[in-house]
């Protein structure tokens, strides 16, 4: 039999996890080490292979300084009452890499907002650059010469 896929809302809070342990720099070895687990099973949590439960999961935001319903916000399935101020699914995903970060505090550094402007109009382009180029032509070896 097949193993069963993980739970949206297990993949939504693993990733929830994740976004805020990078946001706060903070190791899986570290985040395990607060809540007496190992950084593998840290990583099934952030994955949403293991389902995180309750008490840990309070555990887990006592760890990371947010409480247990941040870990729900934007779920999938669930009531969210106004929706107009949520992040989009994209930046979610985004702000969940080392590079997201990275980029989000490389331009909070940029003060003069005609640089700013700039940047957001160069990257604007060349995502509209990669969408609308067809994808590279696949290119046989060049055979062996002996």
């Amino acid at each position: 039999m097949p193993a069963k896929p993980p739970d949206p809302v297990d993949v939504h809070v693993g990733k929830r996890v994740r976004i805020r342990r990078i946001e706060i720099d903070m190791a899986q070895q570290v985040l395990g080490q607060h809540v007496g687990l190992t950084f593998q099973q840290i990583q099934k949590y952030e994955k949403g292979t293991n389902r995180i439960g309750a008490s840990r999961l309070q555990q887990i935001g006592k760890a990371l300084e947010v409480p247990a319903a941040y870990f729900f916000e934007g779920a999938p399935g669930g009531w969210e009452g106004d929706t107009s101020s949520q992040t989009p699914a994209a930046t979610i995903e985004l702000l969940a890499t080392r590079e997201g970060k990275n980029l989000v505090a490389a331009f909070a550094r940029i003060t003069d907002s005609k640089i700013r402007h700039s940047f957001v109009g160069l990257i604007e382009k060349v995502a509209t650059l990669i969408d609308s180029k067809p994808p590279p032509p696949k290119r046989s070896r060049p055979k062996k010469r002996k």
